[in-house]
């Protein structure tokens, strides 16, 4: 049961790192480089209309960001509203306040920030930039996410997750594609994240990252035998392969009219599957598969031109 409703969070310490914030002030309750204060909020506000004091709907638990046009109404309203107003915004407990393209501060942001014990922080990107970047961030870092038994690969710029059996042969065919220049992203365990609508991106437990189990050999690391250029530490899922022993009674899709689709965090992806028996290099039938999947997102699909030729072909017969 995948729930969606899981609550993540991040260190502040995290974004400050990633973002390349200046530190302005920080509380030392907040720990080194603010590590105990945690970010539990997908969103972001800009508190133009609380400055004005307008508190309805007002999430506090969300980062705040005061750019330009924040920071001339503060200048406009003078000392005694600007304390009183600032104060009033530091009182809700917010986690941080971020000042965008480096501007001057006041004295007052400073006194509220050491009162309600408030880190603030600058940073020399413009308002919408550095508003993208930290939205980017924070739907990465707090992504709905499961784990799975499976493996990741990069296969011509595809991501490829293989699921299957214990045994089946994932790992194998893994490392056979390590050997035809292929990178590795996850073995055994891999962290699925849905960083937006559409898009689901998969990595390794830290703790695995770059390991791989060979039944007979043991734990082997990918990095040190092959190199850097064999791994990556994440990458988009665009195809699924189910991989399953060959039933002889069972049906495969020959011509693959229809799509099928595995569904992973409420969003699906396309999928295939192969059925493994001795003398199929399934290696080579990934890489088709991932170059496959690539012509059709980009509009052309084999097996619907295939068709077309046949009905062609039907269509000049009648008529002769």
């Amino acid at each position: 049961m995948i729930n969606l409703e899981n609550k993540f969070t991040v260190k502040l310490s995290v974004l400050i790192d990633e973002l390349k914030l200046t530190k302005v002030y920080a509380p030392e309750e907040a720990g080194e480089n603010c590590e105990k204060v945690l970010i539990s909020s997908l969103e972001i506000n800009r508190p133009g209309l609380q400055l004005t004091g307008y508190y309805n709907y007002f999430e506090n638990n969300r980062i705040q960001i005061i750019g330009k046009v924040e920071m001339t109404f503060l200048e406009d309203i003078g000392p005694e509203e600007r304390a009183k107003h600032l104060d009033m915004l530091f009182s809700k407990s917010i986690p941080v306040l971020i000042i965008s393209r480096d501007l001057p501060f006041f004295s007052e942001i400073m006194d509220c920030a050491i009162k309600y014990k408030t880190p603030v922080y600058k940073s020399y990107e413009s308002t919408s930039s550095l508003m993208a970047t930290l939205i980017s961030a924070l739907n990465l870092h707090l992504a709905p996410r499961i784990t799975t038994h499976g493996v990741l690969v990069e296969v011509y710029g595809e991501g490829i997750l293989m699921i299957g059996e214990s045994g089946v042969g994932k790992s194998e065919t893994a490392m056979e594609l390590m050997k035809r220049g292929h990178r590795l992203v996850a073995d055994d365990a891999v962290e699925i994240k849905r960083v937006s609508s559409k898009t689901l991106v998969g990595s390794s437990p830290e703790n695995i990252r770059h390991l791989m189990e060979l039944r007979g050999i043991g734990i082997v690391d990918v990095r040190r035998i092959f190199g850097m250029g064999a791994v990556k530490e994440i990458e988009k899922i665009d195809l699924v392969i189910q991989l399953e022993d060959w039933e002889e009674n069972k049906f495969y899709d020959r011509l693959g009219m229809e799509t099928t689709y595995y569904n992973i965090l409420g969003q699906d992806k396309p999928s295939f599957t192969i059925p493994i028996k001795p003398g199929r290099n399934l290696a080579i039938i990934i890489e088709v598969a991932a170059m496959n999947n690539r012509q059709k997102k980009l509009g052309y699909n084999a097996a619907f031109e295939l068709n077309k030729r046949l009905m062609a072909d039907m269509g000049w017969k009648e008529q002769d």
